[in-house]
């Protein structure tokens, strides 16, 4: 008894600092949207009369969609389905194929986990710029002159924030959780003053306005729906950054912190707008006093610049993830944290990222404008990720039918509506996501089916191990030390056929060894080696990781022991790599375009030797060439 009570103090505690933490990395998305999502609702790219009707009808929707979607859809149901404690589309999708197996459904459910993915990427490029304008643009409201500054501010902010990546976020951590805190507090307590001076605005809560809304004016109502998903923009990142702070500390920071918060502020808003519907230029900003307004700008883009950290810390995960499971091309992956796995830098990607937002910045030059690429890059991934939940009720969770079917229809019905308001925007800039995604999803696709084929092309003229080792394995001179030759299937690589043909010698340790990646996170060191001794000095070494996993084969090989004979000496061990030069041809497999370009992101990869941490002075790589 004593000692269960001891220990829920430290609990507590921890599940408190988990909470925080969550606040400032997984809510700072969510948590700013209030700077725009009301104001758009009224003058968007479908204006709406500010009036009694209309504030409530908005009102009514901005919190029902934050109950339906994040609270329940969210918090309850969706953050239940965690691979191994990791969430996200690509941890979904590998729960859903770990859990299946193949089936006739799994070429369905692979593309609905990398079309999420792709959007994501167009969320990535969005969020930080129309965080950041959407903060800066509240200079407006402290002096009318100020306006002319906010683009070069904004882009120097953005400039800023990209150029830190490099060095890690582990020590600005520790400010995102306490500053969120702050702002939450803050949004809360103006959203408190503005519902003190017209408290009938807590009328709105009642589900009948949503529902006037569509009765007084069904297509507008149609319309505003667009507009008002931007409230829950972020949504997806409570699952996306399950992996780092668990789900009861999400959910905590949800239902005690963010949500009554973030409905305090929405209700001010909508009450200001009540009594001064001139307000609606920008409510937010509008509803602290003249004083507190520039301060109010500086909390404010202090918030956006962390949302924007977040999503960014959330690109390369979703980048790592993607090299991993074999979605993208080897890539230069850096460690900034020694103590925290998770802390990543990836410089194409994070390089990439600030081109596009500086180039959506010049050329969009608003919030306003931005918002309407904003909305169907959020709910593409929320549909998606509904239709995915329908496959876990179902065929995962095994719920009864009845139920499974309801859940699933539910969501689509509501995620679907928010998709098909957002898409009569396309022509007003909601093309931009669609355009990022559509390259993103050709080039997932395009590298992992490009895979598929090359190792279908390299077994078609391969040699069984076991048939190799019998005409070879005795009759060849050996010389001495170990050679390790990294293979994708279970032939004989070609770098070791070829090391044969030229060099004629085979070493005294012939080790074959194949990485696997895991449709699971993360690998315990104590399940990662596989060996198989194959007789005449031969052994099949096979090392399993995670998803999320860094790779380091010299490392793995330390680790083996005696295991494949006896431990590897840095000194005396080689290893033999494959380079091959792949030829486009009009053999059946890919359109010659997807082949030219998977040619390409194959040159461009980085090295292997890199990749997996082999030393640079003991590589041997031998070249060869496939028509895919």
């Amino acid at each position: 008894m004593d000692t269960t009570h001891s220990a829920e103090p430290g609990h507590q505690d921890r599940l408190g600092t988990l909470a925080v933490g969550a606040i400032g990395v997984v809510f700072g998305d969510i948590g700013t949207s209030p700077l725009y999502s009301l104001k758009e609702s009224f003058i968007g790219h479908h204006p709406l009369a500010v009036d009694r009707a209309h504030i409530f009808g908005v009102l009514s929707l901005v919190f029902w969609t934050m109950m339906l979607v994040v609270t329940v859809k969210y918090v309850f149901i969706i953050l239940r389905a965690d691979n191994k404690g990791e969430g996200g589309s690509l941890a979904l999708l590998a729960l859903i194929s770990r859990k299946l197996g193949e089936t006739r459904w799994t070429p369905w459910i692979a593309a609905l986990g990398v079309s999420a993915t792709a959007l994501f990427y167009g969320d990535a490029i969005i969020t930080p710029a129309v965080s950041v304008l959407s903060a800066v643009e509240g200079l407006a409201t402290v002096h009318s002159s100020l306006s002319e500054l906010v683009l070069p501010i904004s882009i120097v902010i953005l400039i800023g924030l990209f150029a830190i990546q490099s060095h890690g976020t582990a020590r600005v951590g520790r400010l995102f959780g306490p500053v969120m805190v702050f702002y939450f507090l803050v949004i809360a307590v103006l959203g408190a003053f503005g519902i003190a001076k017209n408290p009938e605005i807590l009328w709105a809560l009642n589900p009948w306005y949503a529902l006037n809304f569509f009765l007084l004016d069904p297509m507008l109502a149609f319309l505003a729906l667009g507009s008002v998903v931007l409230a829950v923009t972020g949504a997806e990142a409570l699952y996306a950054d399950m992996g780092h702070f668990g789900r009861k500390a999400i959910m905590v920071s949800w239902l005690y912190i963010a949500f009554p918060c973030l409905m305090l502020n929405y209700l001010g808003q909508s009450a200001l707008l009540l009594s001064h519907p001139a307000a609606v230029e920008n409510p937010f900003f509008l509803l602290a006093p003249d004083w507190a307004r520039l301060p109010l700008v500086i909390l404010a883009t202090m918030a956006t610049v962390i949302a924007s950290q977040a999503v960014i810390s959330g690109a390369f995960s979703v980048t790592q993830q993607a090299v991993q499971l074999g979605f993208l091309p080897r890539l230069r992956i850096l460690h900034t944290s020694a103590k925290a796995a998770g802390q990543i830098y990836v410089p194409l990607a994070n390089w990439l990222l600030l081109v596009m937002v500086i180039l959506l910045v010049l050329g969009f030059r608003s919030s306003s404008n931005l918002a309407a690429a904003y909305g169907i890059a959020v709910t593409g991934t929320m549909f998606i990720t509904a239709c995915m939940l329908g496959v876990l009720t179902f065929a995962v969770w095994k719920w009864p039918p009845v139920v499974a079917g309801l859940v699933t229809g539910g969501f689509l019905l509501i995620d679907g509506l928010y998709f098909a308001s957002n898409v009569t925007k396309i022509p007003d800039g909601g093309w931009f996501p669609l355009l990022v995604a559509a390259i993103a999803f050709t080039l997932l696709t395009t590298w992992a089916t490009g895979r598929k084929l090359v190792r279908a092309r390299l077994h078609e003229g391969a040699m069984p191990i076991e048939i190799f080792i019998q005409s070879a394995g005795q009759s060849v001179q050996r010389v001495g030390g170990t050679a390790v030759f990294l293979a994708s299937t279970d032939d004989i690589p070609p770098a070791l056929l070829h090391n044969l043909k030229h060099n004629k010698v085979l070493h005294d340790r012939v080790v074959i060894l194949t990485v696997a990646i895991e449709q699971v996170p993360h690998v315990a060191p104590e399940a990662r080696n596989q060996v198989t001794q194959l007789g005449a000095g031969f052994y099949r070494v096979v090392l399993h990781y995670g998803f999320m996993d860094e790779v380091d084969i010299p490392a793995a090989l330390r680790g083996l022991g005696a295991a494949a004979g006896e431990p590897f000496k840095p000194m005396e061990t080689s290893y033999f790599l494959a380079r091959q030069t792949l030829i486009a041809s009009s053999r059946p497999g890919m359109a010659i375009w997807r082949e030219k370009l998977f040619a390409w992101m194959v040159r461009n990869a980085e090295s292997a030797m890199e990749f997996f941490k082999l030393p640079t002075n003991r590589v041997v790589e031998l070249g060869s060439q496939v028509e895919i």
